[in-house]
């Protein structure tokens, strides 16, 4: 099956077309390398070009005649989105539009969104579930659940086949080595941690060490990206047999504090990561981790290699080559 894959140079788009490709798929890249990079383009053509122009997207559909789309396209560095709000809101929704709407005139039917737990806001219970209030408190979030109400107004009138995978934490990097998390601005712990690690960049600030939680620093889900990738493919596979739209938590069920993944980066590096605690940061949940028995009886779902040495290892291995150590 031949699958466009928006925004599929970046870091969980590359690795989607990965693995699309291993399992004899076609991806086609649809990307303007604004956060993405050619060098992570290797399993199938490139489209260069902006989800926002919709005379680009439509000629990427003439072209290729895809017969699904995967959505990965969007600004998702949370401050950013504070300081230019209509930046997001024109890529993150004004994009989807577009693409919708090419989507429709060629009459593609079935796509995977990239949606995230932020739609959610500061959780009232924990495991989340899918029917906890969304009430997002930053424009990412706000934007991707604009978007997440949009699917299912065009679901309802045009008969479009949706899924909305609300992500929480992807992490780590494909265990060859081949790709991994390279964002322009770096904002995950991490990768960040691995870099203190590796004595480049300065010392990791740990935001908040009074939470309420075992060792007093934030609890989140990390879930490997290769799950993620195989999330969206059992989720493709859904919609090729189903004519409806459903959104679901994609993650493990289970979270591990900052101070956690801090041990483990120093157990997998054999380095100390020097790091300062700092103040909490507003709007930071102490936990956040999933419930996520929707994406296993939905999707048969259940990841593989998400236990956090794994997630670290398999960072490390990738990072460690890019920056020649």
């Amino acid at each position: 099956m031949r699958v466009l894959v928006v925004g599929g140079a970046g870091y969980i788009g590359s690795h989607i077309c990965k693995a699309l490709a291993e399992r004899g798929d076609e991806p086609i890249v649809f990307d303007n390398l604004s956060t993405g990079h050619e060098h992570a383009v290797m399993w199938g053509p490139l489209f260069r070009g902006d989800v926002c122009q919709k005379t680009e997207i439509l000629q990427a559909f003439i072209d290729y005649q895809p017969e699904a789309v995967m959505h990965f396209a969007a600004n998702i560095e949370v401050g950013e989105g504070e300081r230019e709000p209509l930046a997001f809101w024109e890529n993150n929704v004004g994009g989807v539009v577009s693409l919708l709407s090419a989507m429709e005139h060629v009459g593609c039917d079935k796509l995977v969104f990239s949606s995230t737990c932020a739609t959610y806001g500061v959780p009232e219970t924990l495991p989340l579930t899918e029917n906890e209030p969304q009430a997002p408190i930053n424009v990412y979030g706000r934007t991707k659940l604009a978007v997440e109400r949009m699917l299912a107004d065009v679901s309802r009138a045009k008969g479009l086949r949706y899924a909305a995978l609300r992500y929480f934490n992807a992490s780590g990097a494909s265990p060859d080595g081949e790709i991994g998390e390279e964002h322009p601005v770096e904002t995950h712990l991490i990768p960040l941690a691995l870099r203190a690690a590796a004595g480049l960049g300065g010392g990791l600030k740990v935001f908040g060490s009074d939470y309420d939680t075992p060792d007093g620093t934030c609890i989140r889900d990390y879930i490997h990206v290769v799950d993620l990738a195989s999330a969206h493919l059992a989720a493709l596979d859904f919609l090729l047999e189903n004519n409806s739209g459903f959104a679901c938590n994609v993650g493990t069920g289970h979270g591990y504090s900052v101070r956690e993944v801090i041990d483990t980066v120093e157990k997998v590096t054999g380095y100390k990561v020097p790091h300062a605690l700092c103040d909490r940061r507003a709007g930071d949940p102490p936990r956040l981790f999933a419930d996520v028995t929707l994406s296993h009886e939905l999707l048969a779902f259940k990841p593989k290699r998400s236990d956090l040495e794994t997630i670290v290892r398999d960072a490390w291995n990738f990072h460690k080559q890019k920056w020649s150590i």
